[in-house]
């Protein structure tokens, strides 16, 4: 027996469920691009961590210093610090600070802290560990 060509009945065989014939070309440049998007998503998180981590002061201050100086700013308390690890049945992320933040709460939040520059951290976290050690000075003569 020699192979005949494809007749319509088995070419539809051959296709995604849910797909008909005539729509089969663009489903396959639907998949394709949607792929394309992906993959560009997961190397645009994968390079956007370390370009943060650097531009808060990463080899300076540790990735938890980092955290724990921008829950200071967002939440306008110097208190906060980042717990590493968090519990898993803790509240949720912020729920501690949100009462002393100085934003508008509402459906649509509106921030009142500062925009953070290249570095901040640094002369913020320096700043607040100057500030710990002058008290620790004064009170201890």
């Amino acid at each position: 027996m020699t192979s005949s060509p494809e007749t319509p009945t088995e070419e539809k065989q051959t296709l995604p469920p849910g797909t008909t014939p005539y729509y089969a070309r663009m489903h396959k440049w639907i998949k394709r691009a949607v792929l394309v998007c992906l993959v560009a998503l997961v190397i645009e998180g994968a390079f956007t961590l370390p370009f943060m981590a650097v531009y808060y002061g990463y080899p300076t201050l540790s990735l938890t210093e980092i955290c724990s100086e921008l829950l200071k700013v967002r939440y306008s308390d110097d208190e906060l610090e980042c717990q590493v690890p968090y519990p898993a049945l803790g509240p949720p992320e912020g729920a501690e600070g949100k009462d002393t933040a100085r934003d508008e709460w509402g459906i649509q939040p509106v921030p009142k802290y500062d925009r953070i520059g290249f570095r901040e951290l640094v002369r913020r976290h320096e700043e607040r560990e100057a500030r710990k050690a002058a008290e620790q000075q004064s009170a201890n003569p």
